[in-house]
């Protein structure tokens, strides 16, 4: 049978309450159950479920290894949160502000190796390929995180440059997720390398699209304030190319409030975005979503099975590209 994706959603999170977390010493342990009790959409672990349910029905069979991927993910968030210095995730004190930067630190490491341990609960004969393309992928998601890095210092990023970092930092895991997914429920190779093109597309229009509402989103609708990347200085996809596209008036704006100290916010976003809209970046930045999105179908209508066993992966592609928050 083809399960919903709320019902893959409901096997993911009844599996997480699975994890035993009574070890020695409880204070490492505490830090790791904490984070992956502060919920999220738990896409990644979704979709391996999903390419799998393309192939095979037992998706119980493949909950390990799915619980691997959300684990990995939640590593990458609380080790982000202690270099960004961030103060809240999802509503609640990030790991070293409820401990410290320390803790933070020892307990992201042992999350790295519990995703191991459970990633490596496959069957044997597709041991290999399957750690082969997990390890390659955490490597690859290091990768990105050093190029953001590198970016914040940087004023002449390329948005060439910009899309591979966000490919490695963002569409490698969801790659990862689907071609892992489908490489267990015995898809050929053909296919689970269009599922693997499929992730990183819809993972490039996913952050993509995010960047886009960070600056027009409703707040309301958003969940938080909007422009946080604007008062950041973030190099994304719009301000790169208001940068490129910007006159010499309209370069000396971004130029000052990049550089600007003991600003008004509110003043700030609103002259950036002044600048975003007289290049037209809204048009240009909706159009290279839906560019990355036009792939990400092309690589779904390339998959050996029928129409029926594509439509739920159609489905969570649409809601995640119509999502306003």
């Amino acid at each position: 049978m083809l399960y919903p994706f709320s019902q893959l959603l409901d096997k993911v999170n009844a599996h997480i309450e699975t994890l035993d977390y009574a070890h020695e010493p409880m204070n490492l342990y505490e830090p790791v159950k904490y984070i992956l009790s502060l919920g999220g959409k738990r896409i990644r672990p979704a979709m391996m479920l999903m390419a799998y349910n393309m192939y095979r029905d037992d998706v119980e069979k493949i909950l390990d290894p799915a619980l691997a991927l959300e684990i990995y993910h939640n590593f990458t968030l609380l080790h982000d949160d202690l270099m960004d210095h961030a103060d809240v995730r999802r509503g609640k004190p990030t790991v070293h502000k409820r401990w410290d930067a320390n803790t933070a630190i020892l307990s992201g490491d042992v999350m790295i190796t519990l995703a191991d341990v459970y990633m490596s609960r496959v069957d044997d004969a597709h041991f290999r390929e399957v750690m082969a393309t997990f390890h390659r992928t955490s490597i690859e998601i290091a990768e990105g995180q050093q190029y953001d890095m590198d970016f914040e210092t940087r004023t002449d990023v390329t948005e060439a440059e910009y899309i591979e970092m966000i490919r490695l930092k963002t569409s490698v895991l969801l790659a990862c997720a689907l071609k892992i997914g489908a490489v267990l429920g015995g898809a050929s190779k053909e296919d689970a390398e269009h599922l693997y093109r499929l992730g990183e597309c819809i993972g490039l229009a996913f952050q993509l699209r995010d960047d886009y509402l960070d600056v027009y989103g409703d707040p309301k609708v958003f969940g938080k304030k909007i422009g946080g990347d604007i008062l950041c200085n973030k190099k994304t996809y719009l301000y790169i190319n208001a940068l490129r596209l910007a006159d010499k008036e309209q370069r000396a704006i971004l130029d000052y409030w990049a550089t600007a100290t003991d600003i008004n916010p509110e003043e700030k976003i609103a002259a950036v975005t002044d600048v975003y809209n007289k290049v037209g970046l809204p048009a240009m930045s909706r159009a290279i979503e839906e560019h990355y999105y036009s792939l990400a179908k092309a690589e779904l209508e390339a998959l050996s099975v029928s129409v029926e066993q594509k439509e739920v992966l159609r489905q969570f592609m649409a809601m995640l590209m119509e999502r306003d928050v």
